[in-house]
């Protein structure tokens, strides 16, 4: 009786999981965005003060509950000599975060570059893709207007996926909320090509 009780709570308790890449140059705001998102989803999260935020060396990880399901998320590093290592997480991804610095006009190209190195991986094939405009809290920032049309100029590598770019303030959480509920969709709809994982909420 005991056995048959403990598999059904197993089961009752699992949720689908789904791991997802942030990647970005360096000082794109990679982890602040996954501080954000945490804070917003995780009920009495302690957020860590973005001026303490230090450039990210490996990975970050972070994981928050929304939906019904799990989302574990992996910060990579942007640093030029550690994009060499992100294809090693393309597999076992169900999404991709990419988050370009809306600032710095004079990195655009580069991160536009990066990205299209990063999205012609043949392990990246299908996968969800938000692209995220971040810093809209500065003057004189880039747009989505602006943003859209330059990663664009090879809509032959994004391929048939879903793809969406929004602005955002990972400083301030402005427009976390609705990139991480649009990528909740994506993800679930994507299923016959990435199934989740099952993961033991106890």
């Amino acid at each position: 009786m005991y056995t048959l009780l403990y598999g059904f709570y197993k089961y009752a308790t699992q949720k689908d999981e789904y791991c997802i890449l942030i990647l970005g140059l360096d000082n794109a705001g990679k982890t602040t965005y996954l501080e954000a998102a945490k804070t917003k989803f995780t009920k009495n999260y302690k957020r860590m003060n973005p001026g303490k935020i230090t450039t990210t060396v490996g990975l970050n990880i972070g994981k928050i509950s929304v939906a019904g399901i799990s989302l574990n998320f992996w910060d990579l590093g942007g640093q030029s000599e550690l994009q060499s290592l992100w294809d090693k997480y393309y597999a076992e991804s169900h999404a991709i975060i990419y988050i370009i610095d809306s600032s710095d006009r004079d990195r655009i190209e580069e991160s536009k570059e990066t990205f299209d190195k990063m999205i012609a991986s043949e392990s990246l094939q299908g996968v969800p893709l938000l692209v995220l405009a971040n810093k809209q809290d500065i003057e004189d920032c880039m747009g989505v207007r602006e943003v859209k049309p330059i990663f664009n100029k090879n809509a032959h590598l994004i391929g048939k996926r879903d793809c969406m770019v929004m602005p955002v303030s990972a400083l301030t959480g402005e427009g976390v909320d609705e990139g991480i509920h649009w990528l909740v969709d994506c993800v679930k709809r994507n299923n016959f090509v990435r199934p989740p994982r099952n993961n033991e909420n106890n």
